[in-house]
């Protein structure tokens, strides 16, 4: 009956042994492919979320060579979130200045579309 508690014990750190976490080498790269997106839409330093994911990854690569692929795995996921993050901030902000020079163009073509209005009526006037 001794024997039993033994093998158990026994599977049990062997599963543990088993379950040491792969290298996260695809996380890795997809966190540096966000990251190279992000900055080719146009974010900068300036923005704090890039910045936050450039630091994430820096951090799981310092996890990465001290074989700690759990937390590398997790900073890179973050990394690679941070990233995308920052480049709807990015490509929002892009958004929003375009549509501000889009309305700017609506309404000078109103205040155009008003004199010409102005000016037809106070030619029908004249000919009436």
């Amino acid at each position: 009956m001794r024997t039993q508690p033994l093998i158990l014990a026994l599977a049990v750190l062997g599963l543990a042994g088993c379950a040491n976490d792969p290298a996260p080498d695809e996380q890795m790269r997809i966190s540096e492919q966000a990251l190279d997106q992000a900055k080719a839409v146009g974010a900068t330093e300036q923005v704090e979320t890039l910045k936050l994911a450039e630091d994430k990854l820096a951090r799981a690569k310092a996890n990465m060579l001290t074989q700690d692929y759990r937390d590398a795995r997790m900073r890179a996921e973050q990394a690679e979130l941070d990233a995308r993050l920052a480049e709807a901030q990015v490509l929002n902000q892009k958004s929003e200045e375009q549509l501000q020079v889009l309305q700017s163009r609506v309404k000078r073509l109103r205040k155009q579309l008003a004199v010409s209005y102005t000016h037809l009526r106070a030619h029908e006037t004249r000919e009436d």
